[in-house]
């Protein structure tokens, strides 16, 4: 296949927050090339350094200089997680196994999200938090210190509940096994893996998943090469289904198939999408993706294949509104607790553009049309609302004006310039 235009993404966003914490608690220099550059990522550098971790500022290539698992010392300051819900509760797992006390906050975004689903089992292991604000909620004050054992069955898929409880286990030296429904995502556990956490995974005969950790001496110092985020990617093939005029070749994008359910339902929708060059970096898989303007029919998209593609909902709930028929999103109530409602942004969004959307309780149902949108949107601060309907506008000529387009950063600086640019191809 003959491709004409290639582009990067930033790096992937959940390895690099988790490279970054484990770099801090490993023993020696670890090395982290291309991590995503962005506010998140910023929270998470800045955290482990508050902790007493030797980071350099985030680059193409950053040294880190871990204070051990059992190194890490009180911070003088509230530490601000900004707008990262991976930091705030990543680092509660941490912070549970540290003999010391930690408050943590967030902007007002991060603040009104739920954290129980975390301080819950790691309390059962022996940590305490007390809600120093509205309930379930930051900012908390939390005290850790030596763990319990612990066996969880997670009522939820979630890999933020999961890494934090594997967390906990290592800086609090016990053991915990996590079972969920559903695998999430699993970049904790490979990472983990690599490094020579003695971990099993495996799938019990009622069909939950099982991870079993037992915690490490010290974890040795890695270096890691991070590969494009395809939640990003995901932005990019969009506008190269709707408005390519020449294949899209998105170059060392992450394939974990716990994140490439969006690439299943492209598929399905009959979108034009291969994949090439795969390979695996560090235990996690990465290729190019290769994508072609399409001509897309509706879909169902399931509650079970919900944990592989949450954060692309806002993507594929554009390519649904340019699909022939209606598109039905079920079982992504998750969407709500993200930085924005997402499912009320997207309708609320969506009907405002001109395309017909309806809001159910878990989910949304999309009804494609070939009209070009316009009028103007409001992104309730969220990154990927704003990404979602500055493609529709970019690929479809329409006129979309996004309120808070600076948002953004938080995990694709410079993707306004990137889509002008496709866009500026597109109309050669």
């Amino acid at each position: 296949m003959q491709t004409d235009t290639e582009v990067r993404v930033p790096g992937d966003k959940s390895i690099t927050h988790r490279a970054l914490i484990l770099a801090g608690l490993a023993t020696g220099r670890s090395r982290i090339r291309r991590p995503l550059i962005g506010a998140d990522t910023r929270s998470t550098a800045d955290a482990m350094r508050a902790l007493g971790v030797d980071a350099a500022e985030l680059s193409d290539d950053v040294i880190v200089t871990g204070a051990g698992l059992h190194g890490l010392h009180g911070s003088e300051r509230v530490i601000d997680c900004g707008n990262s819900g991976t930091t705030a509760r990543l680092l509660m797992g941490v912070l549970a196994g540290c003999p010391f006390e930690s408050e943590l906050t967030g902007d007002a975004s991060l603040c009104s999200r739920p954290m129980r689903r975390v301080t819950a089992p790691l309390e059962l292991m022996g940590a305490t938090f007390h809600e120093l604000g509205a309930p379930d909620r930051l900012p908390i004050r939390m005290q850790g210190g030596a763990l319990r054992p612990l066996r969880y069955d997670s009522p939820h898929a979630s890999a933020q509940v999961k890494s934090a409880i594997m967390l906990a286990g290592l800086t609090g030296s016990a053991d915990v096994v996590i079972t969920e429904p559903i695998l999430s995502r699993d970049h904790t556990e490979r990472m983990l893996a690599r490094i020579g956490v003695p971990l099993r995974t495996g799938r019990r005969a009622d069909g939950r998943i099982e991870v079993m950790l037992s915690p490490a001496p010290q974890l040795e110092a890695f270096d890691i090469d991070i590969p494009g985020d395809i939640s990003s990617a995901a932005f990019i093939a969009a506008f190269a289904l709707l408005a390519g005029s020449e294949p899209v070749r998105i170059r060392d994008v992450g394939l974990n198939p716990t994140r490439t359910g969006f690439i299943g339902v492209v598929h399905r929708m009959g979108g034009h999408l291969a994949l090439d060059n795969v390979r695996e970096s560090c235990g996690e898989p990465l290729g190019d993706i290769i994508v072609e303007r399409s001509e897309l029919r509706a879909t169902r998209i399931t509650a079970d294949e919900m944990p592989s593609l949450i954060d692309e909902v806002p993507i594929l709930a554009i390519l649904a509104g340019r699909a022939a028929g209606t598109t039905i999103i079920e079982g992504a109530g998750e969407l709500r607790l993200k930085e924005s409602d997402r499912i009320r942004a997207l309708v609320d969004n969506l009907n405002a553009v001109g395309v017909t959307a309806a809001e159910h309780r878990d989910g949304l149902e999309v009804q494609g049309s070939d009209r070009v949108p316009r009028g103007s949107v409001r992104v309730h601060g969220d990154h990927r609302i704003a990404m979602a309907f500055g493609v529709l506008s970019a690929a479809t000529g329409g006129s979309v004006q996004v309120d808070d387009p600076a948002v953004v950063d938080v995990s694709f600086p410079g993707f306004w310039e990137l889509i002008a640019e496709l866009g500026a191809r597109t109309r050669q």
